[in-house]
């Protein structure tokens, strides 16, 4: 029996206006995250339901699921302004011939950076539950050199090792780590066994060094401060929650989110030492693109 689930694009989609309200309620929360773009679903979900649009119930998501998919196969929303955190692809890389490659070659000069966490009291990261969430905190946390890890982070051991070999490498000075997580059983569950199995192998890798864990979100303060959706605990989960309620990562949101990362890293960074890192950054960047051939400054974007 052939499958009559839409595939490919869908040019000629003719929603109904319900479907077209409902659209038109994305558009304004696209419009209102431009810059914390990609979204992901569930956080245009919750921020509908912040709107008054959806109810917070299952149901609606998965409607919204269908009409964002609709969305994007007929064109109505563009495929850049949504994310999947499912995919996972690897491409081959590759020239059209010696001139593409010249390019390249001054692209990757252009974007020569040197670690903007040295000279720095403390080495900072970011360990996020949501993979959905990446590219938002990344728009954040790129400019200060600030790595991320998330979805099997919290749980993959090499991970989790792994920031204790960097505090190690890193001379033993103090580290960092900020964790954004759901408000629920899983999500504290995940955040205190990310401290205590970090703080377990810097014990060996890195002796002597501070380990800092904060929760940056979400909070019982951002959930009353900007009241966020909320659901029961899972009765089925039994493990130690203090909370009455629970609620999601991405109910919070994005450019407060995005406002809460950039206060909590510059709160914690020298703002003298990056200026003047950034400073030597551009003049070796000018010196090594003349060494390549390259006259003239960096081109901007």
């Amino acid at each position: 029996m052939p499958n009559k689930r839409p595939r490919g694009y869908q040019l000629h989609w003719r929603p109904r206006p319900a479907t077209c309200e409902l659209l038109v309620a994305v558009d304004r929360v696209l419009a209102r995250y431009a810059e914390q773009l990609p979204l992901t679903i569930r956080q245009v979900w919750y921020s509908l339901i912040s709107d008054g649009v959806l109810v917070k119930e299952e149901r609606t998501y998965k409607r919204l699921v269908e009409v964002l998919g609709m969305a994007r196969r007929s064109g109505c929303i563009p495929w850049e302004a949504l994310r999947d955190d499912t995919e996972i692809a690897a491409e081959p890389v590759a020239y059209e011939g010696p001139e593409d490659f010249r390019d390249a070659l001054r692209e990757a000069a252009e974007g020569f950076r040197l670690d903007r966490q040295a000279g720095q009291h403390q080495r900072i990261e970011i360990f996020c539950e949501t993979a959905g969430m990446v590219p938002q905190l990344v728009a954040v946390a790129d400019s200060y050199g600030v790595p991320l890890c998330s979805g099997s982070g919290f749980n993959g051991l090499p991970a989790k090792r792994g920031a204790a070999l960097r505090a190690a490498a890193d001379g033993h000075r103090g580290l960092r780590i900020f964790v954004i997580s759901d408000w629920d059983q899983s999500g504290i569950h995940l955040s205190s066994a990310l401290a205590e199995d970090v703080a377990a192998f810097a014990a060996v890798d890195a002796p002597g060094t501070e380990v800092v864990f904060e929760r940056l979100a979400v909070t019982e303060q951002q959930i009353a401060g900007h009241q966020l959706p909320t659901a029961p605990p899972k009765a089925s989960d039994n493990r130690s929650f203090t909370g009455t309620s629970t609620t999601q990562a991405e109910a919070l949101p994005p450019d407060v989110l995005a406002a809460v990362l950039r206060e909590a890293i510059e709160a914690h960074r020298d703002e003298t030492v990056l200026a003047h890192l950034l400073q030597r950054e551009e003049h070796q960047r000018r010196e090594l693109l003349q060494r390549l051939g390259f006259e003239g400054p960096p081109r901007t974007s």
